[in-house]
């Protein structure tokens, strides 16, 4: 009888054991969503990976794109709990839709908007003027109904007096990095992306021209509405502006705001 109670009592702890694992909530980390401009897709990759090492109880997942259409998703109800803009009209824009907390929202880069071509071009483009040439059939440029940098790029070249020529050759991306794409496979023969997005292909694109913009290339980044991660979402972004953060941009061609 003894061993039967012996092998009774080792059947029922095992059981509450069991009871008590089936109960306990899973140890996952907290899933934070971060969506950010196109032209953030390298820096904030090594920002996520240091900010994950600092803070171990929290997986940060990036979504990347531009910066109108990240806007727009997050309106519409996508999960999102940080935003991190490349102009401060996309962030006006989800400022005025309520989808972000004003009191959260900060500049934390700048940027500069260049003209780029094939590594191996042969035009000799080298100012803003260069691009009316016959020879310069395709010009790419973010679309400015939704792309910051296209909106810098108009800007730039309604200033010159030259919008209306670009625009006839003009082959409008998604975002900044499909500019980056078409000049790195030669498909135009010149395109405009920020001076961050031109560092990634030293060895398929050159910068022709810097482009002088009327206003200046800052980053506004701020914590949404629709947060359930506002701890750690404000961990984040507080990061983004720190020391550490701050020399992550750096090595990665970003400047102070």
């Amino acid at each position: 009888m003894s061993a039967f109670r012996s092998c009774r009592r080792r059947f029922l702890l095992a059981a509450s054991v069991a009871a008590l694992a089936l109960a306990a909530p899973p140890a996952f980390a907290a899933d934070l969503v971060v969506s950010a401009a196109a032209s953030l897709t390298n820096a904030f990759k090594s920002l996520a990976e240091s900010f994950e090492r600092a803070h171990p109880g929290t997986h940060v997942v990036l979504n990347f794109g531009a910066s109108d259409v990240l806007m727009q998703q997050i309106v519409k109800g996508a999960p999102a709990d940080v935003f991190a803009s490349a102009d401060q009209e996309a962030m006006n824009k989800a400022e005025a839709e309520k989808v972000i907390a004003p009191a959260s929202r900060r500049n934390f880069a700048a940027n500069q908007v260049v003209l780029i071509v094939p590594a191996d071009s042969k035009l000799g483009i080298s100012k803003l003027q260069d691009l009316t040439r016959p020879e310069v059939k395709r010009i790419a440029y973010g679309n400015p109904a939704s792309v910051p940098v296209g909106r810098y790029t108009r800007g730039a070249l309604e200033t010159a007096g030259l919008w209306d020529a670009v625009a006839a050759k003009g082959v409008p991306a998604q975002n900044v990095r499909q500019s980056l794409d078409y000049v790195a496979r030669g498909e135009v023969e010149a395109g405009f992306v920020f001076a961050t997005d031109a560092a990634v292909m030293p060895d398929k694109v050159k910068v022709a021209v810097q482009v002088p913009s009327q206003t200046p290339v800052t980053y506004p980044i701020a914590v949404t509405s629709q947060t359930r991660q506002q701890k750690e979402a404000t961990q984040f972004v507080d990061y983004v502006a720190s020391p550490e953060g701050q020399a992550i941009l750096s090595r990665f061609g970003f400047h102070k705001p």
